[in-house]
């Protein structure tokens, strides 16, 4: 029998079994791995496995929250596991199974514990400080606009306190802010306390404003799909509770001032400001280079870039499995980077194959287009951030039909306007990307005009200067 038990010190799990020591044993999760230590002869051997990983160049850090399997020897292997608890961390075991989750106190972790948490926030009388509390894709990572808005204010106003709502320990927060797993008390206090919330998705759990406290919606997109009130199948509750959030927010960010059009109307906006700034997150698209993320990815500079960044589907929870990205890196002798929706983070598993990289997890997408040589996509917004660059965009479309007409729908025909090809198989897409796009530039131009008049480079500039004109929070 194979039993695993937690050790204190590593964190690390330890697992412990009966015959010859095997060659190899590893823990696999969705989105990351880690290989044990192997010891022991004779008799019982041992697999140490640390808990913490390092990824894309960056600091150790807690695995990420999931299940994991154990394999010996590439065998899965069944486990006996005591509900032990370990420091930052809690598992348990079904199977060839380690649940891991979040470092919430087990005090807190039920749902009456969250009541009580939910009710000291919001009656909660101590002051406001001069802090903004950030959130990006519901704590599942420190990216898109609140990141580039993070660093802006770290630049112009360093007094200003920085929280980062995070999901579980593996998501790395810039440095000088902190980090505050979704929760915590330490995560309901910050929530309460900062003057200045920076969502780009909807607020979630019991949000109670306070005297004195602003939200800034920076969103995450401007949109080809149908939004909120503009999908079909409308029912009155859906409308009420787009009402409910919209209300929550003061201000609005939009990338153009089609954006503008269509969020106020999709989610009821009005009477409150829009700010038509460009996004953020687009800066690093105009001013930034390259070299550090082909670093971080393990790219020379000499290696063609591809990024294929499909948008999720309401009909699946995975990201779409329309091409081999294996296929796709020998075809065309490039590097292929697949970059899942946030939706299909924690779902999903990574792709692997040879000049493949699954980014899907990295923190921040605009290093990923920055680094990109041309854009795979299909209906997502990243075409319309993408096109900052003025680099080739290709769109592989094989169910147009099904996701305009019975999915979501669009604001406008995308066939009609698309600044690069529309392709509905693989090996149309092949030829397409060995073709010169230079028969699209007047169709980009055009778009260009349209949507990225803004994004110069000095978006976060103009928006955190626009916080501080107006007191939602103060330089020091």
């Amino acid at each position: 029998m194979t039993t695993a038990r937690f050790i204190p010190d590593g964190p690390a799990l330890l697992i412990e079994g009966e015959g010859a020591r095997p060659e190899r044993a590893a823990l696999i999760g969705p989105r990351a791995a880690v290989t044990g230590r192997l010891t022991g002869r004779g008799k019982t051997w041992k697999a140490r496995f640390p808990l913490t990983a390092a990824r894309w160049g960056g600091p150790e850090l807690p695995l990420p929250s999931g299940s994991y399997r154990v394999e010996i020897d590439g065998v899965r292997v069944a486990l006996s596991l005591p509900a032990t608890m370990l420091p930052g961390l809690r598992a348990s075991a079904a199977e060839d199974r380690v649940e891991i989750g979040a470092p919430v106190d087990p005090a807190y972790s039920s749902a009456e514990g969250q009541r009580a948490l939910e009710l000291r926030y919001a009656s909660r009388a101590d002051p406001l400080e001069n802090a903004v509390f950030f959130e990006s894709f519901y704590g599942s990572a420190a990216g898109c606009n609140p990141l580039a808005l993070d660093r802006e204010i770290a630049r112009v106003a360093p007094g200003v306190t920085r929280y980062w709502s995070v999901r579980d320990g593996s998501v790395h927060v810039p440095d000088g802010a902190v980090a505050v797993i979704e929760g915590t008390p330490e995560w309901w206090r910050a929530r309460g306390v900062a003057r200045l919330l920076i969502v780009n998705d909807w607020l979630r759990r019991r949000f109670v404003r306070r005297p004195g406290q602003r939200v800034l919606q920076t969103w995450h997109g401007t949109p080809l799909k149908r939004l909120a009130l503009h999908r079909s199948g409308f029912q009155p509750r859906r409308w009420g509770a787009v009402v409910k959030e919209s209300r929550r927010w003061d201000v609005l960010l939009a990338q153009n001032t089609y954006a503008e059009r269509i969020l106020r109307k999709a989610y009821a906006f009005f009477g409150r400001p829009v700010w038509v700034e460009g996004y953020p997150r687009n800066d690093v698209l105009v001013t930034g280079t390259a070299e550090h993320v082909r670093a971080a990815l393990g790219i020379r500079a000499d290696e063609r870039v591809l990024l294929y960044a499909p948008t999720w589907r309401d009909d699946r929870a995975e990201m779409v499995d329309f091409i081999d990205p294996a296929r796709l890196a020998a075809d065309t002798g490039s590097v292929v980077l697949v970059r899942g929706h946030s939706r299909t983070l924690q779902p999903g598993h990574d792709v692997a194959g040879p000049r493949v990289i699954d980014v899907t997890g990295y923190p921040d997408t605009a290093s990923l287009l920055l680094v990109a040589d041309a854009l795979v996509t299909d209906y997502s917004s990243v075409m319309f951030d993408y096109s900052a660059t003025g680099k080739p965009m290709y769109f592989l479309v094989p169910d147009l039909e099904h996701y305009r007409g019975e999915l979501r729908g669009f604001y406008f025909d995308l066939a009609a306007r698309a600044p690069g090809p529309l392709v509905r198989t693989y090996d149309d897409l092949v030829r397409a990307l060995g073709q010169e796009p230079s028969a699209y530039a007047d169709r980009y131009d055009a778009w260009r005009q349209q949507f990225n008049s803004r994004d110069d480079g000095h978006a976060s500039e103009r928006v955190v200067a626009r916080l501080l004109d107006q007191g939602f929070i103060e330089r020091s």
